[in-house]
């Protein structure tokens, strides 16, 4: 996990040595910048010792551009945890946000923790599911996340067309488009989870399906979700870069902890 001495490199941290110590894997702490950098990185490891007696801790300071080393560090890692200054999105385009660009490129899944303003109980976990193979990745670590956590899982699905989304119509989530569209809907949500039951049968699920827009959908203001999980599709074509920024739009605008996995090619 990358930390750079803030309130919000404090935050991940905590998420990152619970998640380390639950998943009985060595925690990774580090620090890029010059010198003064040091200290930085051996309170936050210190930190996670105290969270977590028995975890192993590792320190590491790098000096350079911390996207290109986190990228670096992502084709070794199994998970990285990043902080956010919950900016927004049109600020942290122009500000160039760290965990923004390391979420678009990482290899592995990386999970930035947000500021949640108000703590009012977590609803548990939400994953979303597009129906496609390449998304299975991404819905097996939210299945992974919610056993180790504990906390029931939602699947969700988002349809939308683009004239009822401008316009603001259908905001009733339980009025379908028509009811043959909606029974496929369903049956390709089901098909998402196909197995994962039975591998995971501690998980509570409830499958979902809601129409508008998919940063909307997935980020309710109240009674926020404890982690919320999206796929980034591989950049390799003009549909993959636009379904790579809704990766993007829900990590902004998250009012929870997200988690951003990469999808299979």
């Amino acid at each position: 996990m990358a930390v750079d001495g803030s309130e919000h490199g404090e935050r991940a941290l905590h998420w990152a040595a619970d998640q380390a110590a639950l998943e009985h894997r060595p925690l990774l702490v580090v620090s890029v910048g010059g010198a003064e950098t040091g200290p930085i990185m051996d309170r936050a490891a210190d930190e996670a010792r105290r969270l977590h007696p028995e975890l192993v801790v590792h320190a590491l300071s790098r000096y350079g551009d911390p996207r290109s080393i986190l990228l670096e560090l992502s084709t070794q890692a199994h998970l990285m945890v990043l902080g956010s200054r919950g900016r927004g999105a049109l600020t942290s385009l122009l500000l160039g946000s760290v965990s923004s660009a390391v979420s678009a490129h990482a290899e592995c899944p990386i999970v930035v923790c947000r500021p949640v303003p108000v703590r009012t109980g977590g609803r548990g976990i939400v994953v979303g599911a597009d129906g496609t193979g390449q998304s299975l990745p991404v819905i097996e670590f939210a299945y992974q996340q919610a056993s180790v956590r504990r906390l029931p899982l939602t699947v969700l699905h988002v349809y939308w067309d683009a004239v009822a989304a401008a316009a603001g119509f259908r905001r009733d989530w339980s009025v379908p488009l028509n009811a043959a569209d909606l029974e496929e809907l369903k049956t390709v949500l089901g098909e998402s989870v196909a197995g994962f039951g039975e591998k995971y049968p501690d998980v509570r699920v409830t499958l979902s399906l809601k129409h508008g827009l998919v940063d909307e959908a997935m980020n309710p203001r109240q009674g926020a979700w404890d982690l919320i999980v999206v796929g980034r599709h591989p950049m390799d074509s003009t549909s993959r870069i636009l379904a790579g920024t809704m990766a993007t739009a829900v990590l902004e605008r998250a009012w929870a902890t997200v988690a951003v996995v990469p999808e299979a090619p």
